[in-house]
Order: structure tokens, then sequence, then C-alpha cells
């Protein structure tokens, strides 16, 4: 795995960031008056040393306990300019689907300087992640040192990944809303941590999320049924899954092999993400005895 040294940082921030589509960037030295908006993001400035800048987040960042004290400024891609400057920041950053565009656009033009992270969901991509946030603070050295960290605890995951004989079939279940069946196809966030875990995605010929047919599930024969561990309203039971024949029909929903995880942990593809891969891959492998 080649990396970036401390001294090449900025260069790789610019070229992550050219590559984004939507969003302009403006850099800012560090900032003593950060929101950060997106759950990975947070978890990376907390991880730098960086949790004291910290005068607001989005309601995506739950990690570490400590953020849930600071200011709500609202859903990831359901932002209010208003909300976010009225904590008077001088740095926003943000995760690469941040939103909504006007929103976006509303803080660049109070002159706020904003950074969008890049957003790929590999092994290369979370470092890019980490190295980008680390910039922006002006950061570099505990950047690359947290980098290294993750980085090898990405690379353990790939070995142990690479090590399974006989991968077990999963699907990723988004929602069940109004009996449909929301589910993770190709090239989607859960599609990443399943392989990284050691699995293989079920759902073949569907990109990204989507709403699938009974067909599909049927035909996609899952071994495991993974989920967000949600509360309230967005809480998917065991009773849930199974009253739709074809979940029920399954080889997981036979077995009762239906798996839950955190949904930042899982798909947020920041510094836990090695403890995720490792924690999915022990529930789909587990030790006899």
């Amino acid at each position: 795995m080649i990396r970036l040294t401390c001294g090449r940082l900025h260069l790789g921030l610019a070229l992550a960031l050219w590559t984004l589509p939507v969003f302009d960037v403006a850099l800012a030295d560090g900032g003593s008056r950060v929101v950060s908006l997106g759950g990975s993001v947070t978890e990376i400035v907390v991880a730098l040393g960086a949790g004291d800048r910290l005068v607001g987040r989005d309601s995506t960042s739950t990690w570490p306990p400590e953020v849930m004290d600071l200011p709500d400024v609202g859903y990831l891609r359901a932002l209010s300019a208003e909300g976010v400057l009225g904590l008077g920041p001088d740095l926003v950053l943000a995760e690469a689907d941040a939103g909504p565009p006007e929103a976006v656009e509303a803080l660049k033009a109070a002159g706020v300087p904003y950074v969008a992270m890049p957003g790929a969901t590999d092994h290369a991509g979370i470092l890019d992640k980490i190295e980008a946030v680390a910039a922006a603070l002006d950061l570099e050295a505990e950047g690359a040192a947290l980098a290294d960290k993750v980085g090898a605890g990405l690379e353990a995951a790939e070995a142990r990944a690479a090590a399974v004989t006989a991968p077990k079939r999963v699907l990723f279940v988004l929602s069940l809303q109004g009996g449909r069946i929301m589910a993770a196809g190709e090239g989607s966030s859960a599609a990443s941590i399943i392989a990284l875990a050691g699995g293989v995605n079920a759902l073949e010929g569907v990109k990204g999320y989507a709403q699938v047919t009974d067909e599909a599930v049927i035909a996609a024969a899952p071994d495991v049924i993974l989920m967000m561990d949600r509360e309230g309203s967005m809480a998917i039971s065991d009773a849930d899954v199974l009253a739709l024949p074809a979940l029920a029909e399954t080889p997981a929903a036979r077995d009762g092999r239906i798996l839950r995880m955190d949904g930042l942990l899982l798909l947020g593809f920041g510094p836990r993400t090695p403890e995720a891969a490792e924690k999915l891959h022990d529930a789909l492998y587990p030790k006899a005895g």
C-alpha cells in the first residue's frame, strides 16, 4: 500500500477534492470553530485530537458519545444554512453527500470555508478522507499517524477476508417500508463492508440501493440478512422480516441468520471501519465452541 507522506498531504487533498463534481472548496488554516457534517468526518476530527474545536454537528454524528452534547444542525442531506451559520463557524467540514445543494451554496456565499471530503468507500478512500480532514485542520502529522493506524487495520481485514474459502452470501436490507424491500446492490457502501468482512453481496444485477422484487430476493438466496440496528419507528424486527414471504423463504431466515449492527459503525467508513469489518466477519463466521 503506497501512502502519502506528510509533505504530500496537501497535494493529495487537492487531487482528491478536484474529483468531486458538486462542491467548490475553500480551505482554512485549521479553524477554531468547526461544524462537522457527517458521522465519519466527526469521528475523524475527534480521533485527530481536535474534538475541542467542534461547535456543532449533524444528526448522523453520534460517535464518540461526547459529541452528542454539541448542537445538532439537522440531518446531513437536509441541512439549513441558517442553522449552521448560527453557530458562528470559521470552518465547515462535510461529507461529499451533504446537502441540499442550495444550503451548501448559501454557506459558501456567506464566506465560511467549506471543505467537502472524498467519498469513496474503499481502503484508499478511507485514508484519503482522514488525510483531507487532517489537512483542513492543519494537523498533517496527526493525520499521517491516524491513517497509518487505520490502514494497518484495513490490511488486516483484507487478509482475513482473503482467507475465507466459502464466503457467505449477505443481503443488506435498508428498509421494509410499506412491505417493499429496499436492499443493497453492487457498488453500494454496504457491498463494500460486506466484501471487507469476507462475505459476498447476495444481490446481483442491481446497482446501489434499490427496491427489489420478491423474485430477486429469492434468487439472491442469502445465507445472512444484514440490517442496521435501529430504534423507534425505523426499527425492523425479526417478525417484520419473517412477515414478508420473499425474505421468510431465504436460507438466512430459515436458519435464523439475521444480523444487526450500528449503522454508523457499519457504513461510516472512517476510523472504526477495521473494527466494523472484524465484528461483521466474526458474526458471519462464528468460531465453534
